[in-house]
C-alpha cells in the first residue's frame, strides 16, 4: 500500500510537480511488472513520509509515462532520480537501500 505522501507523477504533472518544485523532488521511475520495483516501493513510501515537509517523493509509471523515461535516460528500471532546482542531480540504478537514498535526501533536503 502506497503511503499518502508518496505523488504520482505523469507527464501531465511532471514539469509543475518536478521541474518547477521549490525543494528536491525523489522520483521512482518504476512499473507493475518490475520485481525489484516492487521490492523498492516500500522504502520510496518510507522516505516519503520521513521526508514529507523537506522533500516530495513520487513514482512514475514508465508503462503509462514512457517520454518521460525516455526523456531522462531511463532504460532499465528502477531507477530513482533525484531532482534539485529541475535538475537531475543524482540517480540510483537498481535495488538500492534506504540508508543509500536518504543521504542522497539529507544532502539536497529543506531542512
Amino acid at each position: 500500500m502506497a503511503s499518502e505522501n508518496t505523488k504520482t507523477f505523469t507527464a501531465d504533472n511532471f514539469q509543475d510537480q518536478v521541474l518547477n518544485a521549490d525543494g528536491p523532488v525523489l522520483v521512482d521511475f518504476w512499473a507493475e511488472w518490475c520485481q525489484p520495483c516492487r521490492l523498492i516501493g516500500p522504502i520510496i513510501d518510507e522516505l516519503a513520509d520521513d521526508y514529507k515537509h523537506r522533500a516530495s517523493v513520487g513514482k512514475v509509471d514508465v508503462d503509462s509515462n514512457a517520454s518521460l523515461a525516455s526523456q531522462y535516460g531511463v532504460s532499465s528500471i528502477p531507477t530513482v532520480i533525484l531532482f534539485q532546482n529541475g535538475e537531475p542531480v543524482k540517480r540510483f540504478i537498481g535495488l538500492r537501500s534506504k540508508a543509500d537514498i536518504a543521504e542522497a535526501l539529507e544532502a539536497t533536503a529543506v531542512a
